[in-house]
């Protein structure tokens, strides 16, 4: 598997050279959404899409943007199709690294999406991207980048560079970012920078012509070695209303009609008051929720029960601490457990006529 990423880049570069169409992908979290940038135009993502258009001014670069604020690579696993994958990309560049935490259960998920991304139809080169929080240095690069060397994905660390040029006193914190997690748009440029220095890294290669058969051609899609991890998640699946019909007991089904990947809470059921009930049966062996977080306080509270167990019933509270936004929480429910069919019961177990926003239920994500 060793350099088949870079490789694959390799004959991306050889297409746009000669003028033939590419998509470039990206698949993430806030920073890649491109939050506190100051325009469309500012955030990295775009930046890098401008310098394949830029380098290649004879093809036709499309550009797909999958971030999503606040998620993690446990949601990117099951949305990587329908966000980024389905446009058939030739290069996705991926980065959950401040949105998973450092450790063993993230690595799973991480590497279930690298699987997914890596043995997609389109064979596209992947590019692992790892964010950093500025006044920590915490990410989950440790646990990411053990996968991507596995599959011989290269990745860029922004730890690694800018976090340690800001350590240095090169920049102050606040020159990169003012809440300390998401880049202005100096910060965003900086991120860029480091990932287009490895595209023109790549390049070289291409000019000097140093890479073997790539160019006569095209890149053969290996079979993947085995996982690191478990791998539950490669194939998850997530349940909405649009492939999913569960027992509505109260609960009602949205109506309203999703308009784009940022238009995150449509497709789902509502519950506004005590007793409004929604059960599933689903078959598997992990199981996790995704429902509502609202700032919009107070909002009702839910009770999930698994399999009947009452007694370790888990509290659903539509209610976020947080002040940025409303989020869309992922709550894990069942991890490696029995693959049989579950019944998962979902009640409305605390509402008020005071509440300004139901109790919202986005998917099921269930491998």
């Amino acid at each position: 598997m060793e350099n088949l990423s870079e490789n694959k880049l390799l004959h991306c570069m050889e297409r746009v050279q000669r003028g033939e169409e590419l998509t470039v992908g990206f698949l993430g979290g806030s920073i890649t959404q491109g939050s506190l940038a100051s325009s469309d135009t500012t955030p990295y993502a775009y930046l890098v899409y401008r310098w394949w258009c830029d380098t290649f001014p004879r093809a036709c670069i499309h550009y797909v943007n999958g971030g999503i604020g606040g998620t993690t690579s446990h949601f990117g696993v099951s949305r990587a199709v329908e966000d980024v994958l389905m446009y058939q990309p030739d290069v996705v560049f991926v980065d959950f690294s401040v949105n998973d935490e450092p450790e063993e259960f993230f690595q799973e998920t991480f590497e279930g999406l690298l699987r997914k991304l890596l043995s997609w139809g389109s064979s596209p080169a992947v590019v692992v991207l790892n964010n950093v929080y500025y006044d920590t240095g915490k990410n989950a690069q440790k646990y990411h980048n053990a996968v991507a060397e596995h599959y011989g994905v290269p990745y860029v660390s922004i730890l690694d560079t800018v976090y340690q040029r800001m350590k240095a006193g090169e920049y102050t914190r606040e020159e990169l970012t003012p809440d300390g997690l998401h880049p202005n748009d100096k910060g965003h440029a900086l991120v860029a920078a480091e990932l287009i220095q490895y595209l023109e890294q790549v390049k070289q290669k291409l000019d000097k012509g140093s890479f073997g058969s790539i160019a006569e051609e095209k890149a053969e899609e290996c079979t993947l070695p085995a996982p690191l991890t478990e791998n539950a998640y490669q194939n998850v699946k997530r349940l909405t209303i649009r492939n999913c019909c569960p027992v509505l007991d109260g609960f009602k089904a949205d109506t309203e009609e999703k308009k784009g990947h940022l238009d995150f809470f449509k497709n789902g059921w509502i519950g506004k008051k005590e007793g409004d009930r929604i059960s599933f049966e689903i078959e598997g062996f992990c199981i996790a929720v995704q429902y509502r977080k609202t700032i919009q306080k107070p909002s009702p509270v839910a009770r999930l029960v698994l399999d009947g167990d009452r007694e370790h019933a888990i509290t659903l509270d539509g209610n976020f601490e947080e002040d940025w936004g409303d989020c869309l929480y992922l709550e894990t429910v069942l991890h490696h457990g029995e693959a049989k069919k579950h019944s998962v019961e979902i009640e409305v177990v605390q509402s008020d006529e005071e509440d300004k926003a139901p109790f919202y239920l986005l998917s099921l994500i269930v491998a």
